[in-house]
């Protein structure tokens, strides 16, 4: 084949057809598990953007990170949350204060940090990017990042018992 119609190219549009596909039936589904299954099949897409951009590494974090743990945290969080058709409590403006005051507070603290924070680019030339150095960073150097993605988890996973809890009332009732 020649021209526009090579192999590269073909695959390249089979990649954004999955990855837009995704998106949008992440975002014009009306059963929000669809919309997760939607968000599944976008990522998947985006990791083969990193393929196709010659990163295997970052294509099977996407994988094991986003669409693996991400996408099955926010499964677990719909099937232990209520019901959508259970009217919900009205909101008390005092904790709506209060939730926009500490997340001024924390964007304000952000935002100070990496304004004072030095930055050093990283040495492009004479550097070894391959996936044993880089897997050789993250446990080591950069290991701050995958205590906070289990964190991130772990939060959500506890928000989603809290809610299955608050909505259908405690063991003791």
């Amino acid at each position: 084949m020649s021209g526009f119609f090579t192999l590269a190219n073909l695959s390249f549009l089979l990649i954004l057809t999955v990855t837009f596909g995704g998106a949008l039936i992440a975002v014009a589904g009306r059963n929000i598990f669809h919309n997760v299954l939607g968000l599944a099949l976008s990522l998947f897409g985006v990791a083969g953007l990193y393929l196709y951009l010659n990163s295997p590494f970052l294509a099977m974090m996407q994988i094991l990170i986003y669409v693996g743990a991400i996408c099955i945290a926010i499964c677990f969080a719909i099937m232990l949350s209520e019901p959508l058709y259970l009217p919900r409590p009205p909101r008390k403006p005092a904790k709506l204060a209060a939730a926009g005051l500490g997340a001024g507070l924390v964007y304000f603290m952000l935002s100070m940090l990496v304004k004072k924070t030095d930055w050093v680019a990283a040495p492009v030339r004479g550097t070894d990017w391959s996936i044993a150095t880089i897997g050789h960073y993250l446990l080591t150097r950069y290991a701050l990042i995958f205590e906070l993605i289990s964190l991130i988890l772990l939060v959500a996973m506890l928000g989603a018992i809290v809610n299955a809890r608050a909505g259908r009332g405690s063991a003791e009732s």
